[in-house]
C-alpha cells in the first residue's frame, strides 16, 4: 500500500483539487440531468399511461371534431402543433422548409416536411416519422437539432403523430431542397445531438395526472406536447435543454423575449383574467394588456387561432395552474396613460432625438398618452413591452414591424429598420419606455446593429 503521507504536497493539492472538480461535475450533471423535474411536475400527484386513464382522453382533437376524418384531424392536430411556423420560410411555401434561424454559433435552416420524395418527407415510412416526432432521430440514424422540438414532441401520442403525417402527405409535395446549415464547430457535428437526447429527452409519451380533472389534463397536453409553449417561454440551462425549475418564467428567444407566462401578478399573467388569456391566445390581443407580435404573433396566426373554444380554454385552465415565478428585472406594470400633452410626462434631459421620431413615425397611431385613437392593438398603454426596461421586443417591433393576419386582426405596423439608423432606433426605444414605461431602456446603437444583424 501506498503511504499517503510521502506524496509530495503539489501533487496531493492536484488530487484534492482534481477530485473537487469532478465532485462538482457530478453534482451539477446530477442537478442538472437526473433530478431535472418533469415538465409537469409543478403540479403534484400520480400520473398514469394513457391506458390506465378512465376518464376522457385528453389526447387527439377536441369532441367538435370526432367525426372528422383522418387527415381533418391532422390538420387541426399540425396547427396545433404549430409546424408551418418553423418549415415556411418568409415568403415561401407552407410546410417547404428554408427558414433561417440564426444562433450565436451559426445559421440553421428548417427543413421541407412536403411530401416530396427528393427534398422533403415522402420517403418518411410512419416509423421513421415518429422517430423524427419522439426521438429526433431522422432516415440513416440522422440526429436532428433540437430546434425541431422533439423534447416537447415526445410527449404526442403515436395516432396524433400519424395523424400530423398523414395530413402532410396529403399535401403537394414541393421540390425545396433546404440551404446548407452554417454552424461552427462543434455545432456541427450532429452525432453530438444524440448526446443531447440522451441526456434531455425522456422518449416517454403523455402522462394524464389522476388527481386533475380531464380539462387540465387536456390544456396540460396541448401545453407541453402539442403547442411546445415551454421551447420560448422557459429558460434553457448550460446545456440549452429547458430548466423546469423556472417554468414559463421567461427568456429571450431568437432576439425576441418570451415573456413570463406564470401566475406572478407583478412580472407575470397573475392579474389577466381568463378571458384576458383566452382573447389573447385566440387572436393575439387581450384590450389593456397587448397585442402579440414576433414569434408569439406568429404562433397565434399559424397555429391559436384555429383551436376550438374548448381547446383555449384548457390551455388556460392548465396555465393558470402553473406556480407563480417573479422575474426580477421586469417592474410593475404602469398602467396609466401619459400626458396627452407632448411637452409633459418624459424627463426633461430625455433624448430629444427619440422624441423628434416618434413625433414624426409614431405618435400618430399610438398617440402622446399611449391610448391609440385609431385601433385598440397599437395602444401602448399597460403593454408589458413598454415595460421592459431591456426594450428587447420594442426594438424588433421598430425594426421589423408587426404584420398580423389573426380572424379578428388586421393590425399592421410598417418596419422602420430601413428608415432610421441605429443611433435613431435606439433613442426612439429609449423614449417610447420613458414615455410609457415604469422604467426607461438604455439601449444603444451597437444594441441596435447586434438585433439587425440578428433578423
Amino acid at each position: 500500500m501506498t503511504d499517503s503521507s510521502n506524496i509530495h504536497p503539489i501533487r496531493r493539492y492536484t488530487l484534492i483539487g482534481g477530485a473537487a472538480v469532478l465532485a462538482v461535475v457530478l453534482v451539477g450533471y446530477l442537478w442538472v440531468v437526473v433530478l431535472a423535474p418533469h415538465p409537469m411536475d409543478f403540479a403534484g400527484g400520480p400520473r398514469v399511461t394513457l391506458s390506465d386513464y378512465h376518464a376522457q382522453d385528453p389526447t387527439g382533437v377536441p369532441v367538435e371534431l370526432k367525426n372528422a376524418s383522418l387527415i381533418e384531424r391532422g390538420e387541426y392536430l399540425a396547427r396545433a402543433a404549430d409546424c408551418a411556423a418553423c418549415h415556411t420560410a418568409e415568403g415561401g411555401t407552407p410546410f417547404a422548409g428554408g427558414r433561417a434561424f440564426v444562433l450565436p454559433f451559426g445559421t440553421l435552416y428548417s427543413t421541407n416536411i412536403t411530401p416530396d420524395k427528393e427534398t422533403g418527407i415522402g420517403n418518411y415510412s410512419d416509423a421513421n416519422f415518429l422517430d423524427a416526432i419522439h426521438k429526433g432521430i431522422g432516415p440513416g440514424n440522422t440526429k436532428l437539432y433540437p430546434a425541431m422540438p422533439f423534447a416537447s414532441y415526445t410527449y404526442m401520442t403515436d395516432a396524433d403523430a400519424g395523424a400530423i403525417k398523414a395530413y402532410l402527405f396529403s399535401l403537394s409535395p414541393v421540390h425545396a431542397p433546404a440551404p446548407q446549415n452554417t454552424l461552427n464547430f462543434p455545432f456541427n457535428q450532429r452525432a453530438l445531438m444524440g448526446v443531447w437526447a440522451m441526456l434531455f429527452n425522456p422518449d416517454k409519451r403523455f402522462e394524464p395526472r389522476t388527481e386533475r380533472d380531464p380539462q387540465w389534463n387536456r390544456g396540460a397536453y396541448l401545453v407541453e406536447a402539442m403547442a411546445h409553449c415551454g421551447e420560448c417561454h422557459t429558460p434553457r440551462n448550460l446545456m440549452q435543454a429547458l430548466d423546469n425549475r423556472q417554468k414559463f418564467s421567461g427568456a429571450v428567444q431568437a432576439g425576441w423575449r418570451a415573456y413570463n407566462i406564470t401566475s406572478d401578478p407583478k412580472s407575470g399573467v397573475g392579474e389577466w383574467s381568463e378571458s384576458d388569456l383566452a382573447h389573447y391566445l385566440a387572436i393575439g390581443h387581450a384590450e389593456g394588456r397587448g397585442t402579440a407580435t414576433g414569434p408569439m404573433g406568429e404562433a397565434v396566426d399559424n397555429s391559436l387561432q384555429y383551436l376550438t373554444p374548448s381547446d383555449i380554454s384548457a390551455m388556460v385552465v392548465y396555465l393558470r395552474s402553473v406556480k407563480a415565478i417573479a422575474a426580477s428585472d421586469l417592474p410593475a406594470l404602469k398602467s396609466s396613460a401619459a400626458p396627452a400633452s407632448h411637452a409633459e410626462g418624459v424627463a426633461a434631459n430625455a433624448d430629444s432625438r427619440g422624441k423628434a421620431v416618434y413625433a414624426g413615425a409614431c405618435a400618430g397611431c399610438h398617440d402622446w398618452t399611449g391610448v391609440s385613437p385609431v385601433i385598440p392593438y397599437a395602444t401602448l398603454t399597460g403593454v408589458r413591452s413598454v415595460n421592459d426596461p431591456s426594450a428587447t421586443n420594442v426594438v424588433q417591433v421598430i425594426l421589423s414591424g408587426a404584420h398580423r393576419h389573426a380572424a379578428d386582426t388586421r393590425a399592421i405596423m410598417p418596419s422602420f429598420g430601413s428608415a432610421y439608423s441605429d443611433l435613431e432606433i435606439a433613442s426612439l426605444a429609449n423614449y417610447v419606455t420613458a414615455r410609457f414605461g415604469a422604467q426607461p431602456s438604455a439601449v444603444t446603437a451597437q444594441n441596435i446593429a447586434t438585433l439587425r444583424a440578428q433578423n
